[in-house]
């Protein structure tokens, strides 16, 4: 597996550029920003974009996904939970401060027990709802990776207190999905430093305490 991880945009949103090192396909996880760095990233190992998959609805997320879609015409994947905030991309935008991105266009609905691939990779799709109605995370099982989006971090979780957020699902979808994935589980949060499943069970402490 090819892994580029790179932070974008004001709120440095961590994209993941994830190959096939055989097949040179390849997905490109919440590229918030940045679409021109994305796009070196993807020449840099000489993939071809097959999927723009993206974890949730947040501007920081899912605002370049258009313009990567433009350049690449890989499919945008999003669950359709997610669809009202989409809506809501140009008010997202002024509480950050940025320009307001457009009109964003969903190709694929993201299912929880979907399987997505590109080349002989392959992820499933855990819905894990509370920092939005529509979070997604992406569990690769044969690299035992976590991709989380917004729903855990290293020593956090995801803010519940914006449109569709709830911390009663947060913590029900982290302890019912997230924490049933293996220890050795890597995770590659949407923002900051990378964790494992059995550090956050230890150690973090919205999931010691519930």
């Amino acid at each position: 597996m090819i892994h580029e991880i790179l932070p974008v945009g004001p709120l440095q949103c961590n994209c993941s550029v994830i190959g096939d090192e055989t097949t040179r396909e390849a997905m490109v996880i919440d590229p918030g920003d940045d679409i021109d760095d994305i796009l070196a990233l993807l020449r840099k190992h000489n993939l071809q974009a097959k999927q723009i998959v993206i974890t949730h609805a947040h501007i920081d997320h899912v605002g370049g996904a258009m313009k990567l879609r433009a350049a690449t015409g890989a499919p945008i994947l999003l669950n359709q939970n997610d669809y009202a905030l989409l809506k809501m991309l140009d008010l997202q935008a002024a509480w950050i401060g940025v320009a307001p991105p457009g009109d964003v266009q969903i190709d694929q609905d993201l299912k929880n027990g979907d399987v997505i691939g590109t080349g002989a990779l392959q992820a499933s799709v855990l819905h894990t709802p509370g920092h939005t109605e529509g979070s997604v995370c992406l569990y690769f099982p044969a690299e035992k990776k976590l991709i989380a989006g917004d729903t855990l971090f290293a020593g956090s979780i995801g803010r519940t207190d914006l449109p569709g957020g709830s911390f009663e699902k947060i913590i029900r979808s982290l302890h019912n999905s997230v924490l049933a994935l293996p220890d050795a589980t890597i995770v590659v949060p949407g923002h900051g430093p990378l964790t494992t499943i059995g550090e956050e069970r230890e150690t973090n402490p919205f999931l010691t305490s519930q």
